[in-house]
């Protein structure tokens, strides 16, 4: 890809602050993350203050290659390297044994480190710029809904970032696959844009499931990736009265979703496209809009959980998870 001068000089001045030790907000093809020198303990720490995340939560590694993975991790074995191959560039996370590059205060202190390489030509170009490896979660405040425009980053920091690289809309929407590569068996940790059919169809091997012994990892939750109005999952024949009834109790409602008509009002209706790629890259910045236009509660169906609506839904649900604000 072709940059204009000017995202030229702005990655060049990105690369310069992260050798300086600053904080950089870049697109990936999943989401924006904010990003830190991943071999500097105190660029990193950063990152968890301006986030409020907690410093047991690993941060994952934004690497330029895949041969780049020998200098993090260690016992890497051959199924970890067929994904690389297959998905590399993109948006899939791989969780190995870490080596003792990877610090503590990327891993959470756990003994393991997840890794990958994003496939967005600003994040590639950014770190061929920088030389090294970026530790990046999600630039946004813990817990809250992730960032799939420069603009979402800019409401969630403001002025306080050192810089914030514009890459446009990221084109998939949902954070990165998880599998943790570590154990005996390949486990996804969190469902994403490179679906458990893809996975398993390229090692050919049976999948595990998490266990609460595999390696902790971002999306855990039970709340995660919410909005400030409570989000609630409602089956499509259930909409109607649901909205009624919360709308009688005085609560300002809003429904997503892709075919809602009848008695609810179309100032309420939030739209979403029902093609799930297009429903993933649009989700975040619709549960934005819910807070934008001050609804208190948000109505949502699940899309079919097959493929890429595993994602979707899982995100849904812990959207939907409880929390202590909750109304």
């Amino acid at each position: 890809m072709t940059f204009s001068e000017t995202i030229y000089r702005r990655i060049r001045r990105a690369a310069d602050i992260l050798r300086a030790g600053g904080l950089v907000a870049f697109p990936t093809e999943t989401v924006y993350g904010l990003g830190a020198d991943a071999d500097e303990e105190s660029a990193v720490r950063k990152i968890f203050a301006a986030k409020g995340r907690p410093a047991d939560h690993p941060v994952i590694v934004h690497l330029r290659r895949a041969c780049d993975i020998a200098d993090w991790a260690i016992n890497i074995p051959p199924a970890a390297w067929q994904l690389a191959e297959s998905f590399w560039p993109g948006p899939l996370t791989l969780i190995l044994k870490r080596s003792r590059r990877a610090k503590d205060v990327v891993t959470g202190g756990l003994d393991t480190v997840g890794l990958r390489v994003p496939r967005h030509p600003v994040a590639q170009d950014l770190l061929a710029h920088f030389g090294g490896a970026i530790a990046a979660p999600s630039a946004n405040r813990f817990g809250r809904v992730s960032p799939t425009t420069a603009q979402h980053v800019r409401q969630e920091f403001g002025e306080s970032l050192d810089l914030i690289l514009d890459g446009g809309i990221c084109q998939v929407g949902l954070e990165s696959t998880i599998v943790d590569m570590s154990g005996v068996a390949p486990a996804i940790l969190r469902p994403g844009y490179v679906t458990a059919e893809q996975i398993h169809s390229t090692l050919g091997i049976p999948l595990a499931a998490a266990t609460d012994a595999s390696p902790r990892c971002a999306g855990q939750l039970a709340s995660h990736y919410a909005p400030q109005a409570r989000v609630e999952i409602v089956a499509v024949h259930d909409m109607e009265s649901r909205y009624a009834a919360l709308t009688a109790a005085g609560l300002r409602v809003a429904v997503i979703d892709s075919s809602v008509s009848g008695s609810i009002p179309t100032a309420s209706q939030i739209p979403i496209a029902r093609d799930v790629e297009v429903y993933a890259q649009q989700l975040y910045s619709t549960l934005r809009a819910v807070d934008e236009a001050a609804f208190e509660v948000a109505l949502v169906t699940l899309p079919p959980e097959a493929g890429l609506g595993t994602a979707i839904a899982d995100r849904l649900r812990r959207a939907a998870g409880p929390r202590d604000d909750s109304i």
